[in-house]
């Protein structure tokens, strides 16, 4: 058999097994895109059972969150150094262990202690994901594969409230809010078992000890950074959030700084910041965080607008979200499919001045009509923003992998999903100022009446963060996402010789 002298391991023939392989950490892909948003419809009935404190109740949502974003990068290179099989398995099995814990919470501090260590667990395996796509599927199916992603997740994030609305009055043997995390046990066991049978082995060619100094530096800086912006508006700003969040500056910057200096003595970085010099990467990663904080906006906002401001029920406010949903996975597959592959970059610049006329136009119906607009109106401006997210998501992760060597995928993947974390954490703190602070002070009823001012007031920074993600598209090479060019795809088996070939 012939060798592949870069990486020094045998060529192999395409996974005949790649697309069970790839519903199996689709399914968990989805587990953690819904248990980011499930546990928000159930926080009124776990404050009731179990006398949760105001500020217990906030951690029960924003512990997961800080544990996902502190983990990520760390996750992502771990999968790299001792197999992406292995340690998604590792995560899943976590994954499933904490939410079994979570769903027996007998108290609100084992609640918390449980979402931490689940949002622990699923950043050993969501970057897992990127990564086992990324090297189990040859480089023409993957816009095809990048695709179905971006489908699932943008169905995963919006279909969190009405799972959970739907299992709470469904009231399933009497569990109440335990089943949002309940159901994750039938899933999860079914994923492990799946995924030890279909999934294949990789991992990066030269094994090489795990970067301590830089996970100490990297977590501390973030952790730093993302503390205060989670808490600080329901604690109202004390003055020590300011204190942390400016020393974040000096404490990553010493990050950077040792992992060049890693990087020059032949060690293996937690990040390789030469990734950085290629545009498809550091162009994406701008846009990420530009999406996440207009996410962190817009979702937060629109949920205690339909709720609170117009008076939906949970399973109506879930339902009214649907149409996004939809229209995300729409853009997404017709992006990948159909569009970027013919005019490549264009496509996603598209999807940003579409999200944002979305944007402008749910502005001009929420202040028109105020608390009397309807629910149609209320969905129609979503339709074009979903439309618009989808074109970008879908494709900007391909695009963002697309020169990443295979050795350091884990790592990537990781650091853009911890991109997007750290863009919604700013974007929901931002909500303090560009949505809070218009409700005003008063009664809920008061604050009510202030809503449909409030969240249209709101909209227009995240139409300007959409605006701001298509300039800072203009970094990514005009035809990424293209397909190439015949002569390198006239011999589709040569693609395996750049692959590392699974290991177990």
């Amino acid at each position: 058999m012939p060798e592949n002298k870069l990486l020094r391991t045998p060529l192999k023939a395409v996974d005949p097994r790649r697309w069970a392989a790839l519903a199996v950490v689709l399914i968990a892909s989805f587990m953690d895109a819904v248990d980011v948003t499930v546990v928000h419809i159930a926080l009124p009935d776990i404050q009731a059972e179990t006398g949760a404190s105001t500020a217990q109740v906030q951690w029960i949502t924003g512990g997961y969150a800080l544990a996902f974003a502190l983990g990520l990068i760390t996750g992502g290179r771990l999968g790299d150094l001792f197999g992406r099989k292995k340690v998604f398995l590792l995560g899943v099995a976590g994954f499933t262990l904490t939410s079994l814990v979570c769903g027996l919470a007998g108290s609100p501090e084992l609640l918390l202690a449980g979402r931490i260590a689940q949002g622990a667990m699923a950043a050993l395996m969501v970057p897992q994901v990127l990564s086992i796509i990324h090297v189990t599927f040859p480089e023409r199916e993957r816009g095809k594969v990048f695709g179905i992603y971006g489908s699932v997740m943008a169905l995963g994030t919006l279909a969190g409230p009405l799972v959970g609305a739907l299992l709470i009055e469904g009231d399933l043997f009497g569990l109440g809010w335990r089943t949002v995390f309940l159901a994750n046990l039938p899933l999860g066991i079914a994923g492990l078992i799946a995924g030890a049978l279909l999934i294949g082995e990789s991992k990066a060619a030269r094994a090489a000890r795990l970067d301590l100094v830089g996970v100490v530096l990297a977590t501390a800086g973030l952790l730093a950074l993302v503390l205060p912006l989670t808490q600080g508006r329901e604690l109202g700003w004390p003055a020590w959030t300011y204190g942390p969040m400016a020393a974040s500056v000096p404490v990553l910057g010493a990050f950077v700084a040792w992992e060049r200096h890693l990087a020059r003595r032949g060690g293996s970085p937690l990040v390789v910041l030469s990734l950085f010099w290629r545009r498809s990467f550091a162009g994406g990663q701008g846009v990420q965080l530009l999406f996440g904080l207009a996410s962190g906006v817009f979702f937060l906002a629109w949920t205690l607008y339909l709720q609170l401001g117009l008076g939906f029920s949970p399973l109506r406010a879930g339902l009214s979200g649907m149409p996004l949903s939809v229209a995300m996975m729409a853009g997404a597959g017709l992006s990948m499919q159909v569009l970027v592959p013919r005019f490549g970059r264009v496509v996603l610049q598209a999807g940003g001045l579409l999200a944002a006329a979305g944007m402008v136009l749910f502005v001009c119906l929420a202040g028109h009509y105020g608390s009397g607009i309807a629910l149609w109106q209320t969905i129609v401006p979503l339709i074009p923003m979903g439309l618009g997210m989808g074109l970008i998501i879908a494709p900007l992760t391909d695009v963002i992998l697309s020169e990443v060597p295979h050795e350091h995928v884990g790592s990537a993947s990781g650091l853009t999903n911890t991109t997007l974390q750290l863009g919604q954490a700013v974007g929901v703190a931002l909500s303090s100022v560009v949505f809070f602070d218009r409700l005003g002070p008063g009664s809920p009823a008061a604050q009510a009446q202030q809503m449909p001012h409030a969240f249209a007031g709101s909209l227009g920074y995240v139409a300007a963060a959409f605006t701001a993600a298509f300039a800072v598209l203009f970094a990514l090479p005009r035809t990424a996402g293209t397909k190439a060019p015949a002569a390198a795809t006239a011999a589709p088996e040569r693609e395996q010789e750049a692959r590392p070939v699974p290991v177990g």
